[in-house]
């Protein structure tokens, strides 16, 4: 009997951009997945023993095995890359060398400074305040979106240079990836970007792609039971 589970599962949540945006990066090649929950603050051992830094999102493919640490990657660039090559049409990573390069540092950049600026400094310090019962921590997240976050948006905006992809003339993991790292900041905050027009268009652009909104609505609808409105942070 055929088995009726896709070969791909992705541990994680989708509240976390980087699980986020291998969903988003599956579901805009077809690729067939699932996402499995894993609660990375009180991992199981089986989880463990496949993620050694107990992060999320880890990837099976259950085409090479079910069970052990062979068939899984940690690590949402590395699991990004893998699905590339192994599905690689459509392609989402540019074929000029240049415009390779340029997907791979916007891809960096947006997992590393603008994940620390949005995630650290304004995601956790509501979200995870209002889930323990507690206040959120406005002063915090303020003083991220005026003095953290603009410099990073500066560089995104110098980068897009008003163009309609940062990478070439094509969607590629770059966009997939800023777009889902912004959105972590959309889940617990208004996010005004009428300072950067290219990214404000771009994100909007991104946005209504149901590729991105339907893994971003799955975290939305988790969000929304503890924090039933974003705040401004103005």
């Amino acid at each position: 009997m055929t088995d009726p589970r896709p070969d791909l599962v992705i541990y994680g949540s989708p509240v976390s951009p980087f699980v986020r945006k291998v969903a988003s990066l599956c579901l805009l090649k077809g690729v067939p997945h699932e996402v499995e929950a894993v609660n990375v603050f009180a991992p199981p051992q089986w989880f463990t023993d496949i993620s050694p830094m107990k992060r999320i999102p880890v990837l099976r493919d259950r085409s090479v095995t079910e069970q052990g640490t062979r068939g899984t990657i940690p690590d949402s660039s590395a699991i990004c890359a893998y699905i590339e090559r192994k599905h690689p049409a459509p392609a989402l990573y540019p074929a000029d060398p240049l415009d390779y390069a340029e997907a791979l540092f916007i891809e960096e950049f947006a997992d590393t400074s603008l994940a620390a600026a949005g995630g650290l400094g304004i995601f956790r310090p509501i979200f995870f305040a209002v889930s323990k019962g507690e206040e959120p921590r406005l002063d915090k997240a303020r003083e991220a979106w005026a003095k953290q976050l603009p410099p990073l948006f500066d560089v995104l905006e110098t980068r897009l240079a008003g163009a309609q992809f940062f990478a070439g003339d094509a969607l590629s993991i770059a966009d997939i990836t800023v777009t889902q790292v912004m959105l972590q900041i959309a889940l617990v905050a208004e996010m005004p970007l009428g300072g950067w027009p290219a990214l404000e268009r771009h994100f909007a652009a991104m946005f209504a792609r149901p590729e991105i909104a339907g893994p971003y609505a799955a975290a939305d609808a988790i969000i929304r039971k503890a924090l039933p409105s974003r705040f401004d942070l103005t």
